[in-house]
């Protein structure tokens, strides 16, 4: 069930990653093709087989569709199902971290090909933390949620505004400060200093290796989220095993 629910809200997403950045409606029309405009027919939107079975172009047209809709498709019940393991449908966390994933998946990929973190898919993060932080059996209280997103979020935007005032360009995008306040609700002052120094790390390794251009920017989004759903499946490890 949980596959089945992963690769059809996988198919959502790329709707949302195609549309949002183009402000375009994501519910008209139906899934079409971009270039042709050509209907998709149901038995042609079947998550992943329809993709794998088209050989990943329009069978209209021919165009070639993005390879990340197949990728989005795979992820997203794989992490539904890694989920499912390690909380159960009983626990509150596998509600309030799938419901997270299902955040974090568009503003990976939108990030990773369009540079945009839109605040529709990151301020209603910390909503959605808060009113996960007041129900019972969560891992991290009202209190604690609240006081860390306060601080994330003057502390973040501090450091943009000092970044600009001493190299005359943007350091941290506003979508990055909206995106780690929101997942600060959700993790509160033990997990959000680890994302961060994780993501940090990431994204400067990925520059090292990948960029080596010091004038060249490059999105932060996607290391952000790389390190989240790293700390949702191995911050036990990570706390008690590495750090002790």
């Amino acid at each position: 069930m949980l596959a089945v629910l992963g690769a059809s809200l996988g198919s959502f997403f790329n709707v949302l990653i195609d549309r949002l950045p183009r402000k375009a409606s994501i519910i008209k029309p139906p899934s079409s093709c971009s270039d042709c405009g050509y209907r998709i027919p149901v038995w042609l939107n079947i998550p992943i087989f329809s993709y794998i079975f088209i050989k990943g172009r329009c069978s209209k047209c021919g165009a070639t569709i993005h390879w990340h809709h197949l990728v989005v498709e795979i992820i997203t019940p794989l992490l539904f199902i890694a989920l499912f393991y390690k909380y159960g449908l009983t626990s509150i966390l596998f509600y309030k971290y799938l419901v997270l994933i299902s955040f974090l998946i568009p503003i990976f990929f939108i990030d990773a090909l369009k540079q945009l973190i839109l605040h529709v898919t990151s301020i209603p993060l910390i909503f959605v933390g808060l009113i996960f932080a007041l129900l019972p059996g969560t891992d991290v209280p009202i209190a604690n949620a609240l006081a860390t997103a306060a601080f994330i979020f003057c502390f973040l935007l501090l450091l943009a505004w000092s970044f600009g005032k001493i190299r005359k360009k943007d350091g941290l995008g506003g979508g990055d400060i909206w995106l780690l306040t929101g997942i600060s609700t959700f993790f509160g002052y033990t997990g959000i200093p680890l994302i961060l120094i994780f993501a940090c790390v990431f994204a400067i390794a990925y520059y090292i290796v990948f960029i080596r251009q010091k004038e060249r920017p490059f999105v932060f989004g996607p290391f952000i989220v790389s390190a989240t759903v790293i700390w949702i499946f191995l911050s036990e490890f990570i706390l008690n095993k590495w750090l002790g």
